[in-house]
């Protein structure tokens, strides 16, 4: 996977220390490299990770290659994306959706 300046790539082995430790917000985008829904969620994340530098952490984790993860949270369908506060789930959305429905998740 390539690395991008904002996003951070999640995976088992760093998720507490990422996500759960984060003193800011975070926003996990939970997706796979066949579901084509997530190939058309994935500019608007990376876009997202631009525009909130600071504010919210943006990642994006591979069910594929994280499956404790992805079971500790229930995935059953991609792209889920979740928004985690003091490493507590806050809200989710599940399927495809825009920028402004993300936004909407993030906490005021």
């Amino acid at each position: 996977m390539s690395v991008d300046a904002n996003l951070v790539h999640l995976n088992d082995l760093n998720w507490d220390e990422e996500v759960t430790k984060s003193s800011v917000p975070v926003l996990v985008d939970f997706s796979a490299v066949w579901c084509g829904p997530c190939k058309v969620l994935s500019p608007i994340i990376q876009k997202l990770s631009d525009e909130l530098v600071g504010k919210v952490k943006v990642g994006k984790l591979d069910i594929d290659e994280s499956p404790a993860t992805s079971a500790k949270y229930g995935i059953r369908g991609v792209p889920t994306v979740m928004v985690f506060v003091a490493g507590e789930r806050k809200s989710q959305h599940v399927g495809l959706t825009n920028r402004e429905n993300l936004l909407k998740l993030l906490p005021e």
